[in-house]
């Protein structure tokens, strides 16, 4: 398979028109640390955004940062944190997960949505993203948004090319907002509770007045240890010590919480955000196989228990809790169809949707990646398609069968 790595916008273009011309189906990529998630590959050559790179905008005092689609995530986060600041939505690292190599990339993050804990608190991916350059598949070069937050009238392209995987267009480059990074951290840590006592314990963190900015549950024997449920708090030192306290208050009837800071806390937490229970490499030194199925689930905080309830009841898993419940990120054998009925009959009553991360590509060409959209919303994904993609060159069907 040939490879495509333009160095420009304006190279893009060219690479698109006259693959639209020749109506020659392209792989879009990044640093390629994701290209196992999604149905399988559809195409003939791939469309790489390595070649562009380097970040075109900081300004720290605005509170914006805009980089070219390939530049490495760790050189945007490293440039912020030279300057005390992050991104807000704390992106996971698909890596451990996927047994994958190569550097995330920050336009992959756009056009992933890829968001981790502090979601709950900060918003995702999306919410952050303020402006996009992109080249549609008639190879025309497309800017929207740009260095400020504003109201949109009509199609707000940046929210649409948020989440999209590369289906709607090639991102060239992407404008965030961001956020200065916390003076202090500190998380609270609950021992012994079962899932409905979590998922209570973390609602009611979640509902006070206290900005708890991560709420996860790691069940009995998810790791190795004990069940333990994680509350997170940042912000000045002072207000540290002052919510602390009152959460410790407000949640004696779950135990009385050890409370972490520096790199065990910073150490859990990217466990939580990458997934490490189920990694590729944890799970091969256990004695697993590597293409156990991993889905991702979403749904209210409150009714995660009882859907994980019904699907351990019709096939063996494991799971665990991130935004206070309401993402549900569980294990289970890849044969059949990798649990995708047990796992979406669980979810219809409760509400939510479900996307499998990891599978071998006999089930993901097999089984719906991602959640089955109803035939309405089905019609308007294929005329969003069209409309930004009219020959279908980028990624065709990696999200959904014939788009």
């Amino acid at each position: 398979m040939s490879t495509y790595q333009p160095l420009t916008e304006a190279e893009a273009a060219a690479v698109v028109a006259a693959a639209a011309a020749r109506r020659e189906r392209l792989r879009v990529v990044g640093g390629g640390t994701k290209a196992a998630l999604g149905r399988p590959a559809q195409d003939e050559t791939t469309l790489s955004a390595a070649g562009l790179t380097g970040i075109t905008l900081h300004e720290p005092a605005e509170l914006v940062i805009a980089a070219r689609a390939g530049t490495p995530l760790a050189e945007v986060e490293a440039r912020l944190a030279a300057g005390g600041q992050m991104l807000p939505f704390e992106p996971m690292d698909h890596r451990p997960l996927l047994g994958s190599s190569g550097e995330p990339t920050v336009g992959a993050v756009a056009a992933g949505n890829i968001s981790g804990p502090r979601r709950i608190s900060a918003g995702a991916a999306r919410d952050s993203l303020i402006g996009v350059r992109f080249v549609n598949g008639r190879g025309e070069a497309v800017k929207s948004g740009g260095r400020v937050m504003k109201n949109v009238t009509g199609l707000d392209l940046v929210k649409l090319m948020a989440g999209s995987w590369g289906t709607l267009g090639f991102l060239t480059e992407v404008t965030f907002k961001v956020l200065p990074v916390p003076e202090r951290t500190a998380t609270l840590v609950l021992t012994g509770l079962d899932d409905a006592r979590a998922a209570e314990a973390m609602s009611l963190a979640l509902g006070s007045p206290f900005e708890i900015t991560g709420a996860a549950h790691l069940p009995v024997g998810i790791d190795g240890e004990t069940a333990r449920t994680l509350l997170r708090i940042e912000g000045f030192s002072a207000s540290i010590d002052y919510r602390l306290g009152e959460l410790r208050r407000l949640l004696r009837r779950y135990g009385a919480p050890e409370s972490v800071e520096g790199e065990a806390a910073g150490a859990l937490w990217r466990a939580v955000r990458d997934v490490a229970p189920f990694a590729a490499a944890a799970r091969e030194a256990a004695g697993a196989r590597r293409d156990d199925a991993v889905w991702r689930l979403s749904t209210a905080p409150g009714r995660g228990p009882a859907v994980v309830a019904a699907i351990a009841s019709a096939r063996p898993a494991r799971w665990f809790y991130d935004w206070g419940g309401g993402l549900i990120w569980l294990a289970t054998g890849a044969e059949g169809d990798a649990g995708a009925g047990a796992v979406r009959a669980a979810l219809r009553p409760a509400g939510g949707h479900a996307t499998l991360v990891r599978a071998p590509d006999s089930v993901r060409a097999a089984v719906p990646v991602f959640e089955p959209l109803p035939e309405p919303l089905m019609r308007i994904t294929a005329g969003i398609k069209a409309a930004h993609d009219p020959a279908g060159l980028f990624n065709p069907g990696r999200m959904y069968a014939g788009v």
